[in-house]
């Protein structure tokens, strides 16, 4: 039996208005958990709320993506900091937090979400949660591994990686607590084949960040579900020159290791 996780998608999303349970229902057939990450406080209340509707299967980590930052008054951002340490229980994670330097051009705007990135890893440190990193857009990699190293974050993912294979290679011996997370977009990029090679087992993850980032070759027209997964799964075993098997009982050990959620065996 395949039980496969997927540690970042967006299940509340408008993509699955129509049709979420049946997607949910879809995944559970294939996974064994997935993490859905509310990005802004809206969106982590209804994060929180279907997590309630699928316990055991559906886990939550709560952030506040770069480009809502900008969109915040320091009274919202600290009113919803306190929202998350008022649900530290419910969560397994602090994110998707960090840098986008792909949608945030404006020299201002970059060092408001640079002001609040840090809050926000300090609040990880103080609810003592790993943290899930967005960084995109040129150095945006390279800078937040700086931060969260300069913040002594023990513990962190990196995000659908984009890097270099030597990035993630620096990344992963910075500190053993420092994961790559590969997305099912696997399948059309030689670079992240290349940091699946290179990057050590004991330092992988895979997910989706569905609905986007489809496998599909024509991924932009495509939804992307979270039992996807399998083809990052698929195509670690194959870089690695390993069986499936082993690379499933390897990334879970990882999850587990990383979020402290001991996963239940399907039946």
């Amino acid at each position: 039996m395949v039980e496969i996780i997927d540690i970042h998608c967006h299940l509340t999303f408008k993509e699955y208005e129509a049709d979420r349970a049946d997607v949910i229902e879809e995944a559970q057939a294939i996974l064994k958990g997935v993490v859905t990450s509310g990005v802004e406080p809206e969106d982590a209340s209804k994060a929180l709320e279907l997590a309630e509707s699928y316990p055991d299967f559906i886990f939550v980590s709560l952030g506040l993506h770069p480009i809502h930052v900008v969109e915040k008054s320091d009274r919202e951002i600290s009113d919803y900091e306190e929202f998350i340490s008022d649900n530290r229980a419910r969560i397994v994670g602090i994110g998707e937090i960090g840098l986008d330097y792909h949608w945030i051009r404006d020299p201002l705007k970059i060092k408001r979400t640079k002001e609040v990135f840090k809050e926000l890893l300090e609040l990880a440190k103080e609810l003592d949660l790993p943290v899930v990193l967005h960084l995109r857009g040129e150095g945006a990699i390279e800078e937040g591994l700086k931060f969260i190293s300069d913040a002594d974050i023990r513990k962190a993912v990196f995000h659908c990686f984009t890097g270099k294979p030597q990035l993630a290679a620096e990344i992963c011996n910075e500190n053993e607590g420092y994961h790559i997370s590969l997305p099912a977009s696997i399948s059309r990029s030689k670079t992240m084949k290349k940091v699946a090679k290179r990057i050590p087992l004991s330092s992988l993850h895979a997910e989706t960040d569905a609905p986007y980032l489809s496998p599909e070759p024509d991924e932009q027209h495509k939804r992307n579900v979270p039992q996807h997964v399998k083809v990052v799964y698929e195509e670690i075993a194959r870089q690695k020159k390993s069986d499936f098997h082993s690379v499933e009982n390897a990334i879970d050990a990882n999850f587990e290791r990383m979020f402290g959620v001991k996963l239940k065996l399907k039946r």
